[in-house]
């Protein structure tokens, strides 16, 4: 679980950004940090980078297929 120490940083949002699966290997459509659907691994991934290959981690067949969700957003200025 992604961890922060102060609150004023992050903001809640419903943005359906947040509701997309990405499969192992698709483009970053933003950037932040992802969680894995099946196992709860978190990475940290830039725009337009591609998250990382079914072979980046491992996990039980138990957990399915490695699917990556946006949990936090990295607003950039625009």
């Amino acid at each position: 679980m992604a961890l922060y120490k102060n609150a004023n940083y992050l903001q809640t949002s419903t943005d359906a950004a947040f509701d997309a699966i990405h499969n192992p290997g698709a483009s970053t459509p933003y950037s932040g940090i992802y969680r894995c659907e099946g196992c709860g691994h978190e990475i940290a991934s830039n725009a337009n980078n591609p998250l990382p290959p079914q072979n980046h981690h491992q996990h039980s067949t138990g957990h399915g297929a490695i699917r990556w969700r946006l949990i936090v957003y990295a607003q950039t200025s625009k």
